[in-house]
């Protein structure tokens, strides 16, 4: 089996917050986004030149409250030093707050960042692999 695509859905708790927040934070564009389909809606987060994008939705009908746990991680390599410090500037810029890693592996060449619904995003100064 071959995969060409890899989403990552997450409910959140206010919709336009978390999209503007992952789009400023991460460099991402909204690249779709569909309204009260079936009792939901949604932004899907991307680029063209990404294997995968975040999708954030909300039930109207019956809202799903977000918990994920410390180790509930999106992990992100970015192997370049400057790179990766000005990606970590965004973050902060678009309002994640620095925490430390429950798993201080992530911690050593890594920065990890918590959103307004406790989702956290590590960036990796490395290579995968």
């Amino acid at each position: 089996m071959s995969f060409c695509h890899l989403r990552i859905a997450r409910p959140v708790s206010d919709l336009l917050k978390s999209s503007e927040m992952y789009c400023r934070g991460l460099n991402l564009e909204q690249i779709g986004s569909f309204s009260n389909h079936q009792g939901f809606s949604g932004y899907m987060l991307g680029r063209n030149d990404l294997g995968w994008h975040l999708e954030f939705t909300q039930c109207h009908d019956h809202p799903l409250s977000p918990s994920p746990s410390q180790e509930d991680l999106l992990v992100l390599y970015i192997p370049e030093k400057e790179s990766w410090e000005a990606a970590c500037l965004r973050m902060d810029m678009a309002g994640f707050i620095r925490t430390l890693s429950f798993n201080p592996y992530w911690d050593i060449d890594g920065a990890t960042f918590v959103d307004h619904d406790g989702y956290r995003v590590v960036l990796q100064n490395r290579k995968w692999q």
